[in-house]
């Protein structure tokens, strides 16, 4: 059975979409980008601050279902200049540890909401 997740600590879906679906052990985790949760600005003052709102986002989701940055199996990263890759490799990599997940990065033309990076992930829940 699918079990949609949702939380108040990530911001609110901008379409009809769920934040997360949750099936069995394993949870999928839709893109994410530097929306804050408390007031739906965007956390744009640099790449790296935008990043790493991304990634306290996918945090926030994956404890809700039971999960954490650890249990992390892929992730696919969003980037709107492939030339920026390693500001966002480096704050991504801050908030991870070994094993690391399995990844792509992709370069995209635009974002939702002029969003420079948006990352999605598949992880496993523990509860």
């Amino acid at each position: 059975m699918m079990e949609s997740i949702e939380t108040r600590n990530a911001p609110a879906p901008i379409g009809p979409y769920s934040q997360a679906i949750r099936h069995g052990d394993m949870v999928w985790v839709s893109g994410c980008i530097a929306l804050s949760p408390e007031n739906g600005v965007m956390q744009q003052s640099s790449l790296e601050a935008e990043t790493r709102q991304v990634m306290m986002n996918l945090q926030a989701i994956l404890e809700k279902c039971g999960s954490s940055l650890s249990n992390i199996v892929k992730t696919t990263i969003y980037l709107t200049d492939l030339a920026r890759f390693g500001d966002v490799n480096e704050v991504y990599g801050s908030f991870l540890a070994l094993p690391y997940p399995a990844r792509e990065t992709v370069q995209v033309s635009a974002l939702p909401k002029g969003a420079n990076v948006e990352i999605s992930c598949m992880a496993i829940c523990e509860k």
